[in-house]
């Protein structure tokens, strides 16, 4: 059973982490285990190139699954008109922003694409006014980060902004 501070930290930490269509079943257990404790919703645009049954998946979320707070969708669109996003934003080494040029708030949404290749250029181009990078070397030293690792960076500086909601 849940303790009832923790579910008021969880009612009241409503950062959101969207995983476009992923693909490598350990980093969605490990976003799911960061998701649970920081108290942040996991949402999944199907499809995946895995089960959420898969022990991979699984071994990467520990025993954490039962707290986390999931919500899939079959589709971008779906996604779109089940949550009706007031900020969204999507991570992409194609923006010119740095994310921590941006000023994040409670209930804002983070957007982010495949292993292999990232967003579609339609998301991209909806997107153009709220699209942020993580800094790194030139593309020709490395192409990305690792989506569980830019996960974590991004989630920890927005919780940071909004005064980390009670965590401990």
């Amino acid at each position: 059973m849940i303790h009832s501070e923790i579910i008021d930290i969880i009612k009241n930490n409503m950062l959101n982490i969207v995983l476009f269509q992923p693909e490598i079943p350990q980093n969605t257990g490990n976003i799911a285990r960061t998701c649970v404790a920081t108290g942040s919703k996991l949402h999944l645009i199907k499809p995946y190139s895995f089960t959420l049954s898969e022990k991979a998946v699984k071994r990467a979320g520990l025993d954490y699954w039962s707290y986390l707070d999931l919500s899939e969708y079959n589709s971008y669109d779906e996604f779109l008109a089940a949550c009706n996003p007031e900020r969204l934003f999507a991570l992409t080494t194609k923006a010119t922003k740095i994310y921590t040029d941006e000023s994040f708030r409670d209930e804002d949404y983070f957007l982010f694409g495949n292993e292999d290749s990232g967003l579609p250029e339609g998301i991209h181009k909806s997107l153009e006014g709220r699209r942020l990078r993580i800094p790194m070397m030139p593309y020709n030293y490395a192409r990305c980060l690792n989506v569980a690792n830019s996960v974590g960076i991004v989630l920890y500086e927005a919780l940071r902004q909004i005064g980390f909601g009670g965590l401990g």
